[in-house]
């Protein structure tokens, strides 16, 4: 350990840390003994964000442990997060220290300072507060296989003692986890006490891996069902808190994972932990979204508040557009909740809406917004005559921004029905409310007059480039003129920057955009993959041949989202090269998911549009 009056020893200024010059290191680290709680937490959270630095470390992380060693024990409060602090810097994947990249980096340096500082810090394992003992464990666990034998054995000995004595359940099964970083396995599947059959579970199904035996799942059911009551969970490695660390295993294996799941749902589905599994679940694996949709059902009457039932109604508005035919005894629940009015009735509706159940229309018609209205066009096309009215209304009222791009875009499924909607699109355009979705439906739309043409020269000369594009595109969709369009283009892909944007959206001029080819040939070859992936699709919307375009998302294609792209290119020009299909064989038949989803996505989720253009391909000639 070193004190304050060491820190001028440290030429600090020569370090650097997430920010820089680490100047101001030893500043923060004084802080921590100023006796002010506000300054401690506020210096501690400046470390964490220079000295660590989401998962980073630096030159002059190694260099404050033993500073901050010694703060744990002199300065005063705040003993739990400094504890955490070091653990933190000190984590890293066992694996790692084969690696010839460990000698010399920065995490090998703070664990060597901080293995030089355990025999300090054991102390703490035995003090009366219960969050720093476990907050010590997570340090001795941080560096347990590179402890010396002496000190090593020190700490084991000494955490075995608090897993045969001390008084807190949650500690005893904190010690028996860093008792198996030593390599002192301790078998407790039949211990009197939950949290240690649970620990015991957890390391025998870590060693096992999946399919998990039986009897693990049974104890992770029976005793993971309540959540530590304590607010000292803190994370392990890889900032895996007990908790996050059990979905991780048990999402390994879905079968576990939904029984573990209903079973806690049973229980009360504390904490929304059942439903957060079975969530997990779904998005892990494919295919499981009814078994999770029956779970998700069942969770509803045990959420704790609002907050939490709204959360659980739009997971299965995320999921219930997957089933061919979802259950009726879901859309039913969907449309009480639906009805009702609280905070509870927009995720509920929407989720009616993924459902297509028809008497989600009635309710979207008279309780409009935004997001219900592009998902209800989306589902329910053939009600042109309900929605659009709705719409043009909506639109009218002034939206602006999202909600404003997401009524535009929910014209889209209407065809010549969306015409309707040409004075607000045009009034959008005036006044540059959601203008760049606006220019493109007036494209599509194919109206002309002189005041369109006028109004879409005028945004031509707009300082926004997207907004100069896709008026330009959409000029040359009404008047047949290219100039406006090859002019701004030209000027557009002669920049630096992602104008893969751009790229994307030159199909409608397709030959036209000739002139554009030696702009364009040149980034088939370019460093940013989604750059090669548009200009690949530009080169073929141009010319009509495959022959460059193939072989640039040939190489693309994968369970990317710039991959899914590639895919869908290939799937409109209709060639697939032979050494593409066992790549494809394997997309179609992966039982685990390829590809991530985000929560707020309304578009489908793309690891099933992977799946599907993967056997569109492969039926392909």
């Amino acid at each position: 350990m070193k004190s304050p009056a060491e820190l001028d020893g440290v030429p600090w200024s020569a370090l650097t840390h997430a920010y820089g010059s680490a100047e101001d290191v030893p500043e923060l680290i004084r802080a921590l003994y100023q006796g002010d709680m506000e300054t401690t937490d506020e210096a501690i959270y400046e470390l964490y964000g220079n000295i660590h630095h989401q998962g980073t470390v630096y030159p002059a992380s190694a260099p404050a442990v033993p500073f901050l060693a010694h703060a744990v024990h002199h300065a005063s409060g705040r003993r739990e997060e400094l504890l955490m602090l070091l653990a933190t810097l000190a984590d890293h994947d066992p694996a790692g220290i084969e690696s010839p990249h460990w000698p010399g980096s920065s995490v090998a340096a703070i664990c060597a300072e901080l293995c030089d500082a355990i025999p300090d810090l054991l102390p703490c394992l035995g003090d009366p507060g219960r969050g720093v003992r476990r907050a010590a464990l997570r340090v001795v666990a941080a560096v347990a296989e590179l402890l010396p034998y002496g000190p090593g054995a020190l700490a084991a000995e000494q955490v075995d003692a608090l897993y045969v004595n001390d008084p807190v359940p949650a500690v005893r099964a904190d010690a028996l986890i860093v008792l198996n970083r030593f390599g002192r396995l301790r078998e407790s599947l039949d211990s009197p006490l939950p949290e240690i059959r649970l620990a015991s579970a957890l390391l025998a199904a870590e060693r096992s891996g999946p399919p998990y035996p039986a009897e693990l799942v049974e104890v992770i059911a029976e005793d993971g069902a309540e959540p530590d009551p304590g607010d000292d969970d803190f994370p392990w490695s890889g900032t895996t808190t007990q908790d996050e660390q059990l979905t991780r295993l048990l999402t390994q294996d879905p079968d576990a994972a939904l029984a573990v799941g209903a079973r806690w749902i049973a229980a009360g589905d504390l904490d929304s932990r059942g439903s957060w599994l079975a969530q997990k679940t779904a998005e892990t694996w494919r295919d499981q979204e009814r078994e999770v949709l029956d779970l998700l059902l069942a969770a509803l009457p045990q959420q704790r508040d609002a907050v939490a039932l709204a959360a659980r109604l739009r997971a299965i508005g995320h999921w219930i557009g997957h089933l061919s035919e979802p259950d009726a005894g879901l859309r039913d629940t969907l449309h009480r909740y639906a009805s009702a009015d609280d905070e509870t009735a927009e995720p509920a509706l929407l989720a009616l809406v993924h459902s297509r159940d028809p008497r989600a229309l009635e309710l979207v018609v008279h309780r409009p917004g935004a997001q219900l209205l592009e998902a209800a066009a989306r589902r329910f096309p053939e009600a042109a005559g309900q929605l659009v009215p709705v719409i043009r209304h909506e639109l009218a009222a002034g939206a602006i921004g999202n909600p404003g791009i997401a009524l535009v875009n929910a014209l889209s499924p209407f065809g010549a029905a969306a015409h309707e909607a040409q004075p607000e699109l045009l009034d959008c355009l005036r006044t540059r409310r959601a203008a760049i979705v606006a220019a493109r439906r007036i494209g599509l739309n194919g109206i002309q007059t002189s005041e369109i043409t006028d109004l879409l020269h005028n945004a031509t000369q707009s300082t926004d480039s997207s907004l100069r594009a896709a008026a330009a595109v959409a000029h040359y969709q009404l008047t047949g003129d290219t100039g406006a369009a090859l002019r701004i283009y030209g000027e557009l892909l002669s920049a630096r920057g992602q104008i893969h944007w751009y790229l994307s959206s030159l199909e409608p001029l397709g030959s036209a955009a000739a002139p554009l080819l030696p702009l364009i040939e040149p980034l088939l070859e370019a460093g940013y993959e989604w750059t090669r992936m548009a200009a690949a699709e530009a080169h073929h919307w141009i010319t009509g041949s495959p022959d460059r375009a193939v072989p640039v998302l040939v190489e693309l294609a994968g369970p990317t989202p710039v991959g899914l792209r590639a895919l869908k290119a290939l799937a409109a020009i209709g060639q697939v090269p032979e050494e593409l299909r066992p790549a494809l064989r394997s997309f179609v038949s992966s039982p685990l998911r390829l590809l991530n989803d985000s929560p707020l996505s309304d578009q489908g989720h793309p690891d099933e549009e992977l799946r599907v253009l993967s056997r569109t391909l492969l039926t392909a000639g």
